[in-house]
């Protein structure tokens, strides 16, 4: 049996739809039709991908490591097969927040200075990878641990950690901040992309509770709002003033490393300039 495009899409219709009547209607396909070309990508793999238990289908364990597969498969695809692509090659970067931090716009301006002929295009997605895995950017500058298979790092920076609270928190009086002064506070968790868990205090003296939030924007209202405080790095400040926020050092916490990721294998040939260009900037703004 020779997997196709279709059956990729197929089951990438499935995963987001949660259901094969939806996703069969969405691909203008009949629904057993759905299902067997279904049952020939798991014959192909060897592998259940779906849960077909209950009324709502779950992936199954190796069907969500499938999907990041299956998605960055069909990017490449779409991105070799873009007429547009024949004249102009843009490079795409991911990141989750804060990009390089105070180095983001010498870095943007520098590489348009010096590679005209590649466009670069940042992104924000809120996905672990910046959208890495998926194949929806080239390369990515992340935060704390990589651990997502297929992908190679390069160590950039080690950022200090910063506590974000709103202004009238009494933690603001503080000069610097410690772990044990945080310890009574509600601690806003972002459990997509941030470099916080409650893992970062020790385990007898966590925080009294989290508030847990999928995006920087939601962590930043909820901590305006007077609803908790958070943790972060010296990065956003300079990229996320408020005037209902301050910032103050965390005195005992561990450095978050900042790494420029990029899959393993054939990719965008610029990608080594890339990682290049952003040692050059870093190097200069240090002198």
């Amino acid at each position: 049996m020779t997997i196709e495009l279709r059956h990729l899409r197929a089951f990438l219709a499935i995963a987001e739809e949660g259901n094969v009547t939806r996703a069969a209607a969405r691909l203008h396909l009949s629904q057993p039709a759905l299902s067997r070309t279904l049952r020939q990508l798991e014959d192909h793999l060897g592998a259940r991908l779906v849960d077909r238990s209950t009324h709502h289908l779950e992936l199954t364990a190796e069907g969500h490591t499938f999907r990041d597969k299956a998605l960055a498969a069909v990017a490449a695809v779409e991105t070799a097969l873009d007429p547009g692509g024949l004249r102009r090659w843009p490079l795409r970067l991911g990141h989750t927040w804060a990009a390089l931090g105070d180095y983001t716009i010498p870095f943007l301006r520098r590489w348009d200075e010096t590679h005209r002929a590649v466009p670069l295009e940042l992104l924000r997605i809120d996905d672990r990878t910046a959208g890495l895995t998926q194949g929806k950017v080239d390369a990515a500058l992340l935060r704390g641990a990589v651990t997502s298979a297929g992908l190679r790092t390069e160590l950039l920076l080690s950022e200090e950690r910063v506590v974000v609270m709103p202004t009238d928190s009494p933690l603001a009086a503080l000069p610097r901040v410690t772990l044990a002064d945080l310890a009574d506070h509600p601690i806003a968790l972002n459990t997509v992309s941030g470099t916080t868990t409650v893992n970062l205090w020790p385990p007898t003296a966590r925080p009294v509770a989290t508030i847990e939030v999928t995006n920087t924007d939601e962590w930043l209202i909820a901590i305006a709002a007077g609803r908790a405080v958070g943790v972060t790095t010296s990065a956003t400040p300079g990229n996320h003033t408020h005037p209902s926020l301050v910032y103050r050092p965390l005195a005992d916490a561990p450095t978050v490393p900042v790494v420029l990721a990029w899959r393993a294998g054939p990719g965008h040939p610029a990608v080594p300039d890339l990682l290049a260009l952003a040692r050059e900037v870093l190097a200069a703004g240090r002198a």
